[in-house]
């Protein structure tokens, strides 16, 4: 019996047929061709048994694979750490880890710099387990509770409740704000969409109230999430007239999660369109009952452009603030500490930072610890409205100027006398952490070749850079990659398009604008740059230009069979023919794929149909024709013809 018969009966692969066959005690070589009969139904009679042993021993390969697998090497980096630093940590010779950054497509020297996510991928690659280094945590952290320490119990005093603004985009949280403070700051907003967030105070019934007002807009969750948690009450604002939507509920959530007090504001009420009892309703259905249902969440209806209901609105705020009075206090008399709720670099006045006071007084000349490392002395506070002062209180806003280096969004700003060696920031940290942060994004898809799209983003601020990081990672196609290849915060510079036409890479700014210099290089290197004020519209245009890169999807579509039973005429690149259609129709102008017991023999196409020497365009099931078939002349009595059409459609990335 041939081994491949065998193997066939057996229903296994010949080749892993011929390497059980000797370790089940077989004498049959590992290329042999025939097995004596006799010995093949032995083989057949004891399979069951000798596929059950070999899988289990198998199986058992496969959980000394995965133990191996577990125990294998972790080493612990920084955010960023010189390549002949990570091989050292490694274990692994510098040449190795060089060659495998080559391979992802990163050329750096022994000395350079890598980031933590190209360490991560070139360690997995080479069996390392790469951890990321925790930062130094200082005893505080971004809740308020925790802000405040046992030492401070004494001395609590009540301070202005912190009111956080939520909801979805163009419910009305800007406009709302902006009559609250009499101001004009949505205006101001690209698109009337906040872009940032903003943190303010107004005073009513001669009690101070502080603001932070979060975008709606679906790229911002992280911004809202950060709001939310620095806190006392949050405001759900919800269009009478569009009801819950995507952000609202995630609003929600986050609220919830924050275990804040929620006041919902049920605004344009002065639409025609407004229906309250439907967001009531809405509510309801999200388990948040209203009052007047008999719930616990307090709902006011407003009208933000017209000005109805907001005082309502404030007066609320104040009782609620009332009822949670024992947890809305500070300490004064004590160092300052505070939660970062915007930072970015300012051409005039450099590093920037706006600090929410959770505890303690921020003044002049302290020395400003974030994270535990020291970013300097505040040299000049303004507060919201751009005035200098000499000193913040606490659930105060304030804007710092003078830090060695711009913190990230949600780190804790702390006031300490002195400083140790350590804790000086270093002079690279400030760099990645501002104007020149880029990483390359190595995956690879190792099955396949794909489309990439490059590009670098530059941002005024960083919570823009966050947002729109998280929104660009939403956009996936399994056809085409998007590589962020550079990004950070200020203004275009000359890296930047240097970078980007060594890359093929298109340079996106929100915001920021190239710097004269970078202007020039701009101009004499032809590179693409494209500068936006609302983030959806630059997401638009990324998914456009994806798009624009993907080919176009070709559907084929079966129509119809046709079975050739005469041949009538052979031409150079034609034949005439007669058959019977026989299954679907015979569709003039179809394409044409010739078979020939199930073996392709040639295509072509259906370029006229006939039945009964009458012209038709087609023709339906067990009906005999005669057609004329465009391509090759090797179609034989017996052939099938299977007739398809091709549907051409733009691919779309959502």
């Amino acid at each position: 019996m041939n081994v491949t018969e065998l193997a066939r009966k057996l229903k296994i692969p010949t080749k892993e047929l011929l390497e059980i066959l000797p370790e089940a005690g077989f004498g049959i070589g590992k290329k042999a061709i025939k097995i004596n009969d006799s010995i093949a139904q032995k083989i057949i009679k004891a399979w069951p048994a000798i596929f059950a042993a070999y899988k289990k021993q198998f199986e058992k390969e496969e959980v000394i694979v995965e133990e191996v697998a577990i125990e294998k090497k972790k080493i612990t980096i920084p955010e960023y750490i010189t390549v002949k630093e990570f091989s050292q940590k490694a274990g692994i010779q510098i040449t190795k880890v060089l060659g495998e950054l080559m391979k992802s497509g990163v050329l750096k020297s022994m000395n350079e710099k890598i980031d933590f996510d190209t360490a991560s991928i070139v360690g997995a690659d080479l069996g390392i387990d790469v951890i990321a280094e925790k930062k130094d945590e200082t005893k505080s952290t971004s809740a308020g509770h925790e802000i405040i320490s046992e030492g401070d119990l004494e001395h609590l005093v009540p301070r202005p409740p912190v009111i956080v603004i939520m909801g979805h985009v163009d419910h009305g949280k800007t406009k709302l704000l902006d009559t609250i403070r009499k101001t004009n700051i949505m205006d101001h907003e690209s698109g009337g969409i906040t872009q940032h967030i903003g943190a303010y105070q107004i005073i009513k019934k001669e009690k101070k109230i502080t603001f932070i007002d979060t975008p709606g807009h679906e790229a911002f969750s992280t911004m809202r999430s950060r709001g939310a948690h620095i806190a006392d009450i949050a405001i759900l604002v919800i269009a009478a007239d569009d009801g819950i939507k995507p952000q609202t509920k995630e609003s929600i959530k986050i609220i919830l999660a924050a275990n804040i007090p929620m006041i919902v504001a049920i605004n344009k009420i002065d639409k025609p369109e407004a229906n309250i009892e439907r967001v009531k309703q809405e509510l309801a259905q999200e388990n948040l009952l209203p009052e007047d249902w008999g719930g616990k969440i307090i709902t006011q209806p407003i009208s933000a452009k017209a000005g109805t209901g907001v005082d309502e609105l404030l007066d609320t705020i104040l009782l609620v603030a009332e009822m949670n009075k024992e947890k809305i206090m500070a300490n004064p008399n004590r160092s300052a500490v505070g939660s970062v709720i915007e930072s970015h670099v300012d051409k005039g006045e450099g590093f920037v930072a706006t600090i929410l006071i959770q505890n303690g007084t921020l003044k002049l000349g302290d020395l400003v610890f974030i994270q535990g490392m020291h970013y300097g002395k505040v040299k000049n506070l303004k507060d919201f409205l751009g005035k200098s002062v000499k000193q913040a209180e606490p659930s105060v806003p304030i804007k710092i100027l003078g830090l060695k280096g711009i913190p990230t969004i949600g780190d804790i700003l702390e006031v300490q006398t002195g400083v140790e060696r350590n804790q000086k920031i270093k002079s690279y940290q400030l760099k990645t952490q501002a104007t020149s942060i880029y990483t390359r994004q190595i995956k690879k898809d190792k099955e396949k070749e794909i489309e990439t799209f490059n590009i670098i983003l530059r941002t005024d601020v960083l919570g823009s850079l966050e947002a729109i990081i998280t929104s660009l990672d939403k956009i996936q196609h399994p056809k085409i990659q998007l590589n962020i290849i550079g990004k950070g915060v200020g203004p275009i510079n000359e890296s930047d398009v240097m970078l980007a036409e060594s890359n093929n890479a298109i340079i996106f700014g929100f915001h920021s604008s190239p710097t004269p210099a970078a202007q020039h290089l701009i101009q004499e290197k032809n590179t693409e740059v494209k500068i936006y004020k609302i983030i959806y519209e630059l997401l638009d245009e990324v998914k456009k230009r994806m798009e624009e890169k993907l080919k176009p999807e070709v559907n084929r579509i079966v129509v119809g069979k046709i079975k050739v039973l005469k041949i009538f005429r052979k031409e150079k690149n034609s034949m005439i023919i007669g058959g019977r259609v026989m299954e679907g129709r015979a569709v003039l102008g179809a394409k044409i794929d010739a078979t020939r017991k199930d073996t392709k023999v040639g295509q072509g196409s259906l370029t006229k149909l006939q039945s009964n020497k009458i012209d038709v365009n087609d023709l339906e099931t067990n009906k005999e024709c005669g057609i004329q078939y465009d391509g090759k002349p090797v179609l034989e009595i017996g052939d099938m013809l299977e007739l398809y059409k091709e549907e051409t459609h733009e691919q779309k990335i959502t």
